[in-house]
């Protein structure tokens, strides 16, 4: 997208819109204002919103409310009920369970560990002993230019990071993954990497963070082996936020 110009204009329309999130997280944005925002109708804005991100404008704004929640819970003191209300929820109860389930840690948690988690918990809730599984397998390839640390490869049920992935492994540089024990279902793989030296950073509003995606794509019973090849490339602000918390496992990785 992007060389057509009426792509271009429709993806200049969603920037404007997520631009208009980032100055108003911490108030009330409905479906209607960010409409308003993109200048087209409530229909059709949410219809191209969901196609040129890959989620719906609500949960889009969902996680960058999370995500900022994330950068303020390391880069100041404020407390975590200043921090609800300031990324826009109003029950400090509602905000710790969803930044939980979308970064893996509870926003204490998050804190004290300065944004490092030691392990990727696994979603086991599609497994079991009789739930046929395949393998889904290909190249990550490394962006156009320069150079990327430690890569994060997950599978998930949709566009965003976050939560448990149903596999996952880190590679030590772009190149061949495989994800197994993969359920049936419609999947996303995600990557995500760094350049080299900047797998610590702490600030999860500033890192350069370096993606790729590839799917949707279906395992059926008796699949066995999917292929889905990734290239990697700079973060746009067209895509989701990372809200899954990774950095030690990377490390811990190249450790172990």
């Amino acid at each position: 997208m992007g060389d057509d110009p009426v792509d271009a204009a429709l993806e200049e329309a969603v920037v404007r819109v997520i631009e208009t999130m980032r100055e108003k997280l911490g108030e009330r944005l409905t479906v209607d204002d960010m409409a308003r925002a993109a200048m087209f109708s409530k229909f059709h804005f949410s219809r191209v919103f969901q196609r040129i991100t890959g989620l719906s404008p609500g949960r889009f704004l969902s996680a960058m409310r999370l995500q900022e929640a994330k950068r303020l819970l390391l880069t100041t003191s404020l407390s975590i009920t200043e921090i609800t209300y300031l990324v826009g929820y109003s029950s400090v109860g509602t905000f710790s369970t969803r930044f939980k389930e979308a970064v893996g840690l509870s926003p204490t948690e998050y804190r004290r560990l300065d944004g490092f988690t030691s392990e990727i918990p696994r979603d086991r809730r599609r497994r079991g002993p009789d739930v046929p599984s395949a393998t889904v397998a290909g190249h990550v390839r490394p962006p156009d230019s320069g150079s990327v640390g430690p890569v994060f490869v997950g599978l998930f049920p949709d566009w965003i990071p976050q939560g448990s992935p149903v596999s996952c492994t880190v590679l030590r540089t772009p190149g061949p993954y495989e994800l197994d024990r993969v359920p049936p279902g419609t999947w996303h793989v995600l990557a995500h990497a760094m350049p080299p030296g900047l797998e610590r950073m702490t600030d999860p509003g500033e890192e350069p963070l370096i993606v790729g995606a590839n799917g949707p794509i279906t395992i059926r019973s008796g699949t066995g082996l999917r292929r889905a090849d990734l290239r990697l490339r700079p973060m746009r602000v067209l895509d989701p936020p990372v809200l899954m918390a990774l950095y030690d496992v990377r490390v811990e990785a190249l450790d172990g």
